[in-house]
């Protein structure tokens, strides 16, 4: 089974986003974005849930529209209405059979593009290998935590940290289970 890695910025204080979903605090340009949209060319398989994916409405994305074109990208929604023609896979419930069965049937790595909620249900049920953190040198003190609300705690091995202009930190971790 190939790798799921969940590749994402987060602030010092451990928030993916602000509240009502503020990323202005996140760099969006130079090195550390740049090495982002590298590491995206590698993977095969994107999964995400509702709010993630209706995120990307604030960005001019139509419903239906891929986000991730050279990926296979699956969202996982009881209430995300989209066209009958669209160019994601909607799954109607996301447990943990229905995501592993996802990621089996991908043909490379896969993309934990979020959200918190769940990224901490696929944490909880040890689905996630890789923790690829961009560190943000910002406190947002609330929105959406890197994890949601899980309360797992895994081991994580270091592999690869970069240290940034501007204080960004960069930090690949093997999830342990």
């Amino acid at each position: 089974m190939h790798p799921v890695i969940y590749d994402v910025a987060v602030s010092v204080d451990g928030y993916i986003s602000g509240p009502e979903g503020d990323i202005s605090g996140f760099a969006h340009e130079g090195p550390v974005v740049e090495d982002y949209v590298a590491r995206l060319a590698g993977y095969a398989t994107a999964i995400m849930g509702r709010g993630t994916y209706e995120f990307g409405y604030r960005f001019g994305m139509e419903p239906g529209q891929n986000p991730y074109g050279h990926m296979r990208t699956h969202v996982y929604s009881e209430r995300l209405n989209l066209p009958e023609k669209r160019a994601v896979i909607l799954h109607r419930g996301a447990g943990r059979a229905q995501v592993a069965e996802v990621i089996r049937g991908s043909d490379g790595p896969v993309y934990l593009c979020g959200g918190g909620a769940f990224a901490g249900a696929l944490l909880g049920w040890g689905l996630i290998d890789r923790l690829r953190v961009k560190r943000a040198p910002i406190v947002l003190g609330g929105g959406t935590r890197l994890f949601g609300g899980c309360p797992v705690q895994p081991d994580l091995r270091l592999h690869a940290q970069t240290v940034y202009d501007g204080g960004y930190l960069y930090q690949d971790f093997e999830v342990i289970h």
